[in-house]
C-alpha cells in the first residue's frame, strides 16, 4: 500500500510531533485529556483472520511479528479447534478491531470459522465503518471473487461434506467472498522466484509494505475533534502554522500559552488536523503533566519515542 500520490510526505527525523510539554511541563495545559480520538472505542488496531492451518506458521507469523514490532496491538485468533460457531470472544475481538485483516490462502474457504468471521467483519465495516484490508497469498483475486480453480475446490468441499442443505448459509458465504475479492487489497504470488532466500526477502519486503501502509494511512491519521462551531480560529491556525515553517525543512518547537479556557486545546487540535496528515511521523503525547511525576521526563521521552517509532528503546 503506497502513500497517495497527490501528497508529498516530509521526512524529518521527528516529522511533527506537539512534544513540547515533554520538555517544558508548565505548558501542559496544550495536550490533555480533552482530546478525544473519533477511534477511542476501539480495543485492537487489527484483527487478523486467516487459515491456520495454510499461513500460521509462516506468512501469518511473519505478519504478525512486523504488526507487533511496529507497535500495532493485534489480535490473533491461535485456537485451532473450535465449536459448531465462532466464540462470542471472537465476535466482540471483531467489533473492537479498527482494521481486518484478511489473509486468504488456498484452502481459506475449507474453514467455515474462517468465513463466518468474514462475514462478521463485512457486518462491522457496514455498520461501524471498520477498514478491511485483504491479502490475497498465493491466490488470485478472481478466483476468490469466484471461488474457482484451487480455492474453489476448497470451498465445494466444505459445502459438499456439511453444508449442501443449508443454501442461504452457502450465499451469505459467497457473498462476502465476492465482496473482499472486489476491494483494493494486496496479492502476493508465487512461483516466479528462483531461491527460497529470494522468496523469503521478497515477502518480508511485501509484509512491512503492508505495514508501513497501515501505519501511514490509517494508524497515523488520527483526527481530533474540534469545536462544534468554531469561530475565528483559521487566522490562529495559520498564525501557529508560520511559526511551525511547515514548508521548510527546520525544526521548531512551539509552546502555547495562556490562561485557562481561552481556546489553547482547541488551536492546537486544528493545527493538527491540518498538517499532520503530510507527515511521514506523528507522535501524541496526552495527559503530561500527571505522567511526568510517575516516570519522569525520561518516561515520556521512551512513550514518545516508542510511539513514533513502533519500538521500545532503552534510554
Amino acid at each position: 500500500m503506497n502513500p497517495p500520490t497527490n501528497v508529498q510526505r516530509r521526512k524529518l527525523p521527528i516529522s511533527f510531533v506537539i512534544y513540547f510539554a515533554l520538555f517544558f511541563p508548565q505548558l501542559v495545559c496544550v495536550i490533555d485529556e480533552n482530546f478525544l480520538c473519533q477511534w477511542s472505542t476501539f480495543t485492537y488496531d487489527v484483527f487478523l483472520n486467516f487459515r491456520g492451518e495454510d499461513t500460521s506458521t509462516n506468512f501469518t507469523d511473519h505478519l504478525d511479528k512486523a504488526l507487533s514490532d511496529k507497535g500495532i496491538y493485534t489480535f490473533i485468533d491461535g485456537e485451532l479447534t473450535r465449536g459448531d460457531q465462532i466464540s462470542p470472544a471472537l465476535v466482540k475481538a471483531i467489533e473492537e478491531s479498527r482494521i481486518s485483516l484478511i489473509v486468504f490462502s488456498e484452502n481459506y474457504a475449507s474453514s467455515r470459522w474462517c468465513l463466518d468471521e468474514l462475514v462478521e467483519i463485512f457486518r462491522c465495516k457496514e455498520s461501524k465503518q471498520q477498514i478491511v484490508l485483504p491479502i490475497f497469498n498465493k491466490v488470485d483475486p478472481s478466483h476468490v471473487r469466484d471461488q474457482t480453480s484451487k480455492f474453489g475446490d476448497a470451498f465445494k468441499g466444505l459445502i459438499e461434506s456439511k453444508f449442501k442443505d443449508n443454501e442461504e448459509k452457502v450465499l451469505i458465504w459467497r457473498e462476502a467472498l465476492t465482496k473482499a475479492a472486489n476491494l483494493s487489497g494486496h496479492p502476493f504470488k508465487d512461483g516466479q522466484y528462483i531461491s527460497i532466500f529470494i522468496i523469503f526477502k521478497y515477502e518480508a519486503t511485501f509484509i512491512n509494505n503492508i505495514v508501513d501502509g497501515i501505519l501511514s494511512q490509517v494508524l497515523r491519521r488520527t483526527y481530533w475533534n474540534v469545536a462544534k462551531h468554531p469561530v475565528g480560529i483559521q487566522s490562529h491556525v495559520q498564525d501557529v502554522k508560520k511559526l511551525l515553517d511547515v514548508d521548510g525543512n527546520g525544526r521548531r518547537m512551539i509552546g502555547i500559552w495562556g490562561t485557562s479556557g481561552i481556546g489553547k486545546t482547541t488551536i492546537a487540535k486544528a493545527i493538527w488536523n491540518a498538517i499532520a496528515h503530510e507527515f511521514e511521523g506523528t507522535c501524541f503525547l496526552e495527559n503530561v503533566r500527571e505522567n511526568s511525576p510517575h516516570g519522569g521526563l525520561i518516561q515520556l521521552q521512551k512513550t514518545l519515542l516508542h510511539k513514533y517509532l513502533g519500538k521500545k528503546l532503552k534510554i
